[in-house]
């Protein structure tokens, strides 16, 4: 298998450069993971055993598909083993199952959601004799999650003097949403990564045992680390500096998340002897498209210098539409999908991106109007009502301390057992209740016991089978308006764990139950629906598709008002990275609409284009007006008795 053939020879020399630290600078399209997946095989190929080289990404999407690549490399020349590769919050509970003990965690904790914070967050509340109302229990989970991803524990919060409504309910909130979680043995997403690192620190030998085992580190999408993952790579790497990190702070997105582009930009002030290595050439854009994506990102400042280049031919012009409002935004989107399906196009390969999730609305209306099926990316399978109650059975008997679990099993279905029992149980006062609700608490406790055993002796999709099927929630769900679709579910739910059945024991339900909490949206997108795919931009990170939609290209929508009145300059750059990493998603056709005006809190109000428009260059582009003008570049234009669109300012960007 000659693997190094195929390869450009930036590519090569990025696979070559096996020691030391190594910094691959990726543009959109570039073939990052197949650089990646080379360098690990050439690796092998070297004489490095297999489990000695790590591999981190962000998304489960990205880490089954670098495994899927190095395993058929593997399985076409026997390779003895395969890399570990995993994300950073999956690489977290590996830690922390493996070694967490020496530090005080549970080796079968449970992960909260998102949801199940929030929860915590309103019972510490009201423990406090505060209105959650009042007190905005999201914004505090943020702040807090914000916090641990800066390596801030909640003694350097408070000592750095944070004023405000915010910051005062967050440092009385903070201490019992932390003795909750010790009661109940549970971590969040941000403790996975937070506590790996303090493993790291406290035990020295731990991190010296890991440095023996992975001696060739790998991190994917690495300019969207933020501090806690940069400090647990640093951790990571041993005395060899084996670190070798793929990224590109074009692509920045989630500074609002925590991303600091200072990591990827400093990396070689961190590692002084890096190698750095551009790959700039670009498979998967038409030239036309890639033309754009350079002028657009070049007004930025803090990047590395780059331009892509295309090996696909021009291709077709960029189009851009000019519609009334989001109504006629959206018919126009869907008339265009319909002569691209009528040409031969699968709806599979249509995407339709929008800086924000209200304008799906106006999308779906028009999509459902001219019968095109579509599949909306934002809600997760595991996030579903009837999912998260079946998977609360398997919490609770693997982790009998999850009261969050145990209460929502408790209910689902409703078995008279009600607030005030709650109550009871989790203030350990069980020997109050009523001799009749003692009955149904052992009752449940059975099912409990019997699940456990079966995940034990048997399989995961074993245990979900005898929670189903004993728990009462088939029969509730049969009385459902929704029942038929939400029985569905949670059989697909078994099938999904049918996949564990290689596994045995306790670790094969804890990974089960980790994998479903740290799935993301992304995942949805596995069952192959042949539908049109409508996201946010942002999740559409990672993805391509042939044919591209970008809706709501309006001043203060796309760059959103919120993101350019921030104080942090670089949030302007990084609205503009936002529409870089939209158009660079398309390989075949691009196009781009706004609306003059659009339908907001109620309010009509009308609208400029976004700058981001008038930054690409005339001739890649087919603009196209429902009012019948052509020319973008007049004075004026008008639609009916509605105001005026001046376009001085577009014209001004577009000359300079």
């Amino acid at each position: 298998m000659d693997y190094l053939s195929t390869l450009n020879e930036a590519q090569r020399e990025a696979v070559t450069t096996t020691e030391g630290p190594l910094l691959v600078i990726a543009g959109a399209g570039a073939g990052k993971t197949k650089t990646i997946t080379h360098r690990i095989f050439h690796l092998v190929k070297s004489g490095v055993t297999p489990s000695q080289i790590l591999a981190i990404t962000f998304t489960n999407k990205a880490a089954k598909e670098m495994r899927e690549r190095v395993e058929k490399m593997a399985t076409e020349t026997r390779m003895n083993g395969v890399p570990f590769v995993s994300t950073f919050h999956s690489l977290g509970v590996h830690l922390l199952r493996t070694f967490g003990e020496a530090i005080g965690v549970s080796r079968y904790f449970s992960i909260l959601d998102r949801d199940e914070q929030i929860s915590i967050i309103k019972r510490a509340l009201k423990e406090l004799g505060l209105d959650p109302k009042e007190h905005e229990p999201r914004r505090i989970v943020a702040k807090i999650s914000k916090e641990k991803g800066n390596v801030v524990s909640r003694a350097e919060y408070v000592a750095r003097g944070e004023r405000g409504t915010l910051a005062r309910d967050v440092i009385a909130v903070w201490p019992i949403y932390e003795r909750i979680l010790a009661r109940d043995k549970s971590l969040d997403f941000d403790d996975l990564l937070s506590k790996s690192v303090a493993l790291l620190k406290l035990r020295p030998d731990i991190r010296s045992r890991l440095h023996e085992t992975w001696k060739y580190l790998h991190v994917d999408e690495y300019q969207d680390t933020n501090a806690v993952q940069y400090e647990l790579v640093r951790l990571l790497t041993g005395k060899e500096a084996n670190l070798c990190v793929v990224g590109d702070a074009d692509q920045l997105i989630y500074s609002w998340r925590g991303a600091d582009s200072k990591i990827i930009m400093n990396f070689e002030k961190d590692w002084p002897t890096a190698k750095r290595i551009l790959l700039e050439e670009n498979y998967r854009s038409t030239a036309t498209i890639l033309d754009a994506a350079n002028k657009i990102i070049e007004k930025n400042s803090n990047r590395h210098e780059k331009i892509l280049r295309a090996t696909k031919p021009h291709g077709e012009k960029i189009k851009i539409r000019e519609a009334r409002d989001e109504m006629d935004e959206a018919r126009g989107i869907a008339e265009e999908i319909v002569s691209l399906i009528d040409g031969g196009a699968d709806p599979k390969d249509i995407a339709i991106l929008f800086r924000a999730n209200f304008q799906s609305r106006a999308l779906e209306e028009a999509l459902l109007t001219l019968r095109i099926p579509y599949q909306v990316l934002g809600t997760r399978f595991f996030d579903r009502k009837e999912v998260k109650d079946l998977l609360s059975y398997l919490k609770s008997a693997v982790n009998s301390d999850d009261r969050i679990a145990l209460a929502r099993a408790l209910v689902s279905p409703t078995r008279g057992i009600g607030a005030v029992t709650l109550d009871h149980i989790s203030s350990g006062r069980e020997g109050e209740l009523s001799e009749k609700t003692k009955e149904k608490l052992t009752q449940f406790r059975a099912l409990l016991a019997k699940i456990k055993q079966k995940a034990v002796e048997g399989t995961v999709k074993e245990a979900l089978s005898i929670a189903l099927s004993e728990s009462g929630m088939i029969e509730s769900y049969a009385k459902d308006p929704m029942g038929e679709e939400r029985i569905e579910n949670l059989q697909e739910l078994i099938n999904l764990a049918a996949k564990y059945d290689v596994m045995r024991g306790e670790d094969a339900i804890s990974t089960f139950l980790a994998d479903t909490t740290l799935a993301s949206d992304q995942d949805s997108l596995e069952k192959n629906y042949n539908a049109v795919r409508l996201m946010t931009v942002h999740a559409s990170k990672g993805l391509e598709f042939p044919y591209v939609f970008v809706s709501g290209l309006e001043h203060d929508l796309f760059p959103h008002k919120a993101m350019m009145s921030e104080e942090n300059g670089d949030r302007d750059e990084e609205e503009r990275r936002l529409f870089y990493v939209a158009i660079t998603r398309a390989e075949k056709k691009l196009f781009l609409s706004y609306a003059s005006s659009r339908m907001v809190f109620g309010r009509r109000e009308f609208a400029l284009p976004s700058e981001f428009v008038g930054d690409i260059p005339v001739e890649l582009v087919d603009f196209e007006s429902s009012s019948g003008g052509g020319d973008p570049f007049s004075s004026s234009g008008s639609y009916n008795d509605e105001p005026t669109i001046v376009w001085d300012t577009f014209k001004r960007n577009r000359k300079s």
